[in-house]
């Protein structure tokens, strides 16, 4: 590994391994240290500006020496931090966008217990990507960064209290019907907010793996793996419960199971905030991303809204809700962004539309989420490849020639067949593997399409496919 000597001494790493297309996530101790982060702190404070930047943290045994080491990063550039304390990333978006200033969220999310890594906003929680301030930091941290004039200081401010009652403002659950709801916070960040957040609501909360823990001892916070579900979902259903929440570690996606243990598709809570949003605001534009259900915009175009479609990526997703003033976006990731939140994600936000509109009427959370679940789905599909580019081309020419079908490219290969098929074909910004998913009317439809797919992407005879 490349290793550069700055102006002040320490030794700077290769950074091109670890910054990502929206973030700086590695492996602490190989990748990422405390002379590391203390220079990307003085690089974002450079890039920046202003006179204060807000820092916070999750629960992972290296984050708090972390976040101090960006802090003095910071403040050697005679700029001001704002320690905010332990935090999940929207409390930290939250706090951004209510001080007005960039921000800066200390975590690897659902990743293991030996990453870390730094999400990073401007002020007002705007998104800082590699397009828009990542690569600058990481060259100007390349080059070494000059010594500070210093001078910066650095305040601690409790705003949990504040997170929480602003997103109660948002959302009026307050006069629901009494609800049991088990949350999952697999030992992340939401065991610190979720208790403040739904404090005084007629809501019995059963908590599982509350305890701040960044070694994960249950089970990874990460609940887009099936397996990671099972505790939620047998608690469920042995604690009769109306409704079973997981999240992530740090607590900006929040995943949903029904009153039998089943989970919800991300894209049906989707629907289901959209129509609460577009109920508020007629007429509203909401943001939807192109591997979401296309029940998604089908739903919001019949509830009177304008669906806008968009690449995957929350970067892409606040670009677009920016540039068309949109009161709601949705990912298929379970990230849920909102106008009122300064166009930033918060899972914790979804969760409190999804129990205003199940507490406000009788049904059962499986019949209520039917409403929204038009469509079999395969989930994503990885396939690791050596020539990327020659697959996509491969599947192209092959879907380009068929009757009907329709093709467009606004990130990988989209292919519209007729009878409301169509899968979306993409390489991963950092790994040799497309990823696939397909939608269709049935799960039959669904499975053939799949393989067919699958056999131009991997070579292999339809019928042999991995599920």
């Amino acid at each position: 590994m490349t290793t550069l000597t700055t102006g002040v001494g320490s030794s700077v790493r290769d950074l091109s391994a670890i910054v990502k297309a929206y973030d700086i996530r590695g492996v602490v101790g190989e990748q990422l240290d405390e002379a590391v982060v203390r220079d990307i702190g003085a690089a974002f404070a450079d890039l920046v500006g202003g006179t204060e930047v807000v820092v916070g943290h999750d629960m992972r045994d290296s984050s708090p020496a972390l976040a101090a080491a960006f802090g003095d990063g910071v403040t050697s550039r005679g700029v001001d931090v704002v320690s905010i304390g332990l935090a999940s990333t929207d409390m930290l978006y939250f706090a951004s966008g209510r001080l007005h200033c960039p921000g800066a969220m200390f975590t690897a999310s659902h990743n293991p217990a030996c990453y870390n890594g730094i999400k990073l906003c401007r002020a007002g929680a705007a998104p800082v990507g590699q397009d828009s301030g990542l690569d600058a930091i990481r060259e100007a941290v390349e080059r070494g960064v000059a010594p500070g004039p210093g001078g910066g200081g650095v305040t601690e401010r409790d705003m949990l209290d504040d997170y929480a009652g602003f997103l109660r403002s948002l959302v009026d659950v307050t006069g629901i019907r009494p609800l049991r709801m088990v949350v999952d916070a697999g030992n992340g960040m939401a065991g610190h907010t979720v208790p403040a957040v739904f404090e005084g609501l007629p809501v019995d909360l059963v908590p599982l793996f509350f305890e701040l823990d960044g070694t994960f001892p249950n089970h990874e916070a990460n609940p887009l793996d099936p397996a990671n579900l099972v505790d939620l979902q047998q608690a469920v259903r042995d604690r009769g419960a109306d409704i079973g929440l997981a999240f992530d570690g740090d607590a900006d996606r929040c995943f949903v199971v029904d009153e039998r243990g089943e989970p919800v598709t991300p894209s049906a809570i989707a629907a289901l905030v959209a129509t609460r949003a577009l109920a508020a605001e007629p007429g509203g534009t909401v943001i939807y991303n192109l591997i979401t259900s296309r029940a998604v915009p089908e739903i919001v175009a019949e509830a009177g809204g304008k669906p806008v479609r968009t690449r995957v990526g929350h970067s892409f997703i606040k670009q677009t809700m920016a540039e068309t003033g949109a009161i709601f976006g949705g990912e298929h990731s379970a990230h849920y962004y909102f106008r009122d939140f300064w166009w930033a994600d918060s899972g914790m936000l979804a969760s409190l539309h999804v129990l205003a509109a199940l507490g406000s009427q009788q049904q059962p959370c499986s019949e209520l989420m039917a409403r929204y679940r038009r469509y079999a789905a395969s989930g994503e599909i990885n396939s690791t490849v050596g020539d990327q580019q020659g697959r996509m081309d491969a599947v192209r020419s092959h879907f380009a020639a068929r009757d009907g079908a329709r093709v467009d490219e606004l990130d990988g290969l989209t292919v519209e067949l007729p009878g409301a098929c169509w899968f979306n074909l993409r390489p991963s910004n950092t790994e040799s593997l497309l990823r696939l998913n397909v939608e269709g009317r049935s799960h039959a439809d669904v499975d053939g399409l799949r393989d067919e797919v699958l056999a131009l992407v991997r070579h292999q005879p339809p019928g042999e496919q991995e599920r």
